[in-house]
């Protein structure tokens, strides 16, 4: 069990290796390790400023932006971000109403626009997969044009099989790959039944941003978003293999590595520094 002690050695370790992590970004194989701000909703919601000055304490570069945040005028909300120290490249988007949000993003000064779920009326059926396919092709053109890069975001629930193919087969063979890149979340890969890995292997270059979180021993993998496929734990502190992952998406350019718990058994922040403390050790 992590103490408050441990707590505050582990945030003291991460401001003394804020040098290690994304400061020399111009470095082609330089990494940039961000917290996407899901993981500490109740905190952000309640503390914007402050839950963001705690997490660029811990020794995090980065944020990546959610939908519930989005409630201040953009200026606003890109100033606070500024003030904590911090950088936020990527934003989460409501598939419902997504089009509405393009130019916020782009206020906002994003890099990339990240759909992160399908509404879940397409999730069980083939025909759902592919009106979502084009409906994110059309997206993917519009950020483009907006200067900016579009992407999905996996769970497990895209696994499931339509005869021979997958929803995530699916959706990989009808987007454009120009147009729509991809964020893995290793949890839910792994958590699907599949390696992350391979899955690096096989898309390459098409996956621009990793969300980071571990998976506890002892559970079934399932291809169902439901809480009997929730084991979540902090990063190193599971039975997921970082080394080989971090190491092929560093082999592919990857800069962006988003700590995410959808929830932690402790306290949020003390678990987002459990994460950081650990893969300052593996990612040197």
């Amino acid at each position: 069990m992590t103490t408050r002690r441990d707590f505050l050695r582990i945030s003291l370790v991460g401001a003394s290796a804020l040098a290690l992590s994304c400061k020399l970004q111009g470095s082609p194989n330089k990494h940039c390790l961000g917290v996407q701000l899901y993981t500490v909703r109740k905190q952000a919601e309640a503390d914007l400023p402050g839950t963001l000055a705690a997490i660029r304490k811990i020794g995090f570069d980065e944020v990546e932006l959610y939908w519930d945040i989005y409630n201040r005028p953009a200026a606003e909300l890109k100033r606070i971000i500024a003030d904590a120290g911090l950088k936020a490249p990527s934003g989460h988007f409501d598939y419902d109403g997504l089009s509405s949000k393009l130019s916020y993003a782009k206020e906002l000064g994003l890099d990339h626009v990240i759909c992160p779920m399908l509404p879940k009326t397409m999730w069980n059926s083939a025909e759902g997969f592919h009106q979502a396919a084009d409906q994110l092709n059309q997206w993917g053109k519009e950020v483009h044009k907006l200067g900016m890069s579009f992407g999905f975001h996996d769970h497990n629930y895209e696994f499931q099989k339509f005869g021979n193919e997958s929803g995530f087969d699916i959706l990989t063979k009808n987007t454009d790959p120009q147009f729509v890149k991809l964020e893995m979340d290793c949890y839910w890969i792994t958590q699907a039944g599949q390696d992350p890995v391979a899955m690096l292997e096989k898309f390459g270059e098409r996956f621009v941003m990793l969300h980071i979180k571990d998976r506890k021993p002892g559970f079934p993998n399932s291809q169902v978003m439901d809480k009997a496929a929730e084991h979540f734990t902090e990063v190193g502190n599971g039975t997921i293999d970082w080394k080989p992952i971090l190491a092929k998406a560093k082999a592919l350019g990857i800069k962006h590595y988003f700590v995410e718990q959808d929830e932690c058994d402790h306290p949020p922040l003390q678990s987002i520094a459990v994460s950081y403390n650990n893969l300052q050790k593996m990612m040197l």
